[in-house]
């Protein structure tokens, strides 16, 4: 197979959500040179001649339980002024030949298939979609709303790490993009450290805690003690509804809090609270309140305002994910990508602060590069 000719799968659990659906249509979108890449690291100069996947040779489907095809969903989300007005109308051959990939998942109501049985079949889903389309290989990436905290007597598997199980099964790499458990359920341990598979996460940084990440060290390396740091977030959308779930947001707060506590030295005193405003539908205002101490005591605030699109921030990130684990795939890596922490609040090692993060990432992207 040519290189011009050699395609890569983009399987997302939540397929048909928000940010599924934004990274599908503006893929498809950059592709076509309908809009620029903004927020697409990938697409700089840095990352040049590393050997990523093309954007145009992406093709995307999925598992969901929810049955709205991607048409559908996009037109709800540039009626929400998250996709550009008419973009679906532009991609509607491509969001319905990415929504005929998408499959059902589980488990559903009422489903009786035991753990064994549903990552048999959800693995069974992915290894057709890559003999079907003639794929090279397929990255796996959790685009799914948050899960609680799980239940450590409770004998099941997450539905997340049913998923993560899946994936390794059939041989793909695997992205965590949310707080959710995935493959660091203890019971997948022995899969996961044998599977020879690259793999990263948790927990996509978009907003607050990539603002957090930045202005975290800039306290430490000032010698300024912060006394607390406090937090709100403000949502709607499917988030919204899910963080609702105190497990869920208790789960997502957690990555947000160990930002701080990794570059402080320890965790300040302050929460952060997830308000649900279905109102805002995709949109988000995330408000922090920083105080801290001066010269000679002085008692000083910092409060910042973070307002935008969770679903348009993410989408980019997710597919520099998707390019550069498939790469990282071809290349041979395996295990944990702690290269790829830029992107995540809670990522498999490596430094805290973004600007560490980057580096690291550029280094990444010079391994990849190398004997092409």
């Amino acid at each position: 197979m040519s290189a011009t000719a050699v395609r890569t799968g983009v399987w997302f659990i939540g397929a048909r959500g928000s940010v599924a659906t934004t990274a599908t249509a503006g893929c498809a979108a950059v592709a076509a040179g309908l809009h620029p890449a903004a927020g697409m690291v990938t697409e700089t100069p840095a990352f040049a001649s590393t050997g990523l996947p093309a954007l145009g040779s992406l093709v995307f489907g999925g598992h969901d339980t929810d049955g709205c095809p991607l048409p559908k969903r996009a037109e709800a989300l540039a009626a929400g002024g998250v996709l550009p007005h008419g973009l679906p109308s532009a991609l509607r051959a491509e969001l319905a030949a990415a929504d005929a990939e998408i499959r059902p998942g589980g488990p559903l109501p009422g489903d009786t298939r035991d753990d064994g049985q549903l990552i048999a079949d959800l693995a069974a889903d992915l290894t057709d979609f890559g003999h079907r389309n003639g794929l090279a290989r397929t990255v796996v990436i959790n685009v799914a709303s948050t899960e609680p905290v799980p239940d450590p007597d409770d004998p099941r598997l997450p539905t997340s790490s049913l998923y993560a199980a899946a994936a390794l099964r059939a041989g793909c790499p695997y992205v965590n993009f949310t707080p959710s458990t995935g493959v660091r359920a203890p019971a997948l341990r022995e899969t996961v450290e044998a599977c020879g598979l690259p793999y990263t996460g948790r927990d996509g940084k978009t907003g607050q805690t990539l603002l957090r990440s930045v202005l975290a060290p800039m306290f430490v390396q000032r010698a300024l003690p912060v006394r607390a740091w406090s937090g709100t977030n403000l949502l709607g959308g499917g988030d919204g509804a899910a963080l609702a779930d105190p497990g869920a947001a208790a789960a997502k707060n957690a990555g947000k809090e160990r930002v701080l506590a990794d570059t402080l030295g320890a965790a300040p005193e302050g929460e952060v609270h997830i308000d649900d405003v279905p109102a805002l539908g995709d949109w988000k205002t995330a408000w922090d309140h920083i105080a801290f101490d001066g010269f000679l005591g002085a008692r000083m605030v910092l409060q910042t305002t973070w307002q935008g699109c969770d679903s348009a921030l993410a989408a980019p990130l997710v597919l520099d994910l998707a390019r550069l684990v498939a790469r990282a795939h071809e290349r041979g890596l395996s295990g944990p990508l702690p290269g790829l922490g830029f992107y995540f609040k809670d990522p498999d090692g490596g430094p805290a602060g973004l600007f560490e993060q980057y580096r690291e990432l550029l280094a990444l992207a010079g391994t990849l590069r190398e004997q092409r």
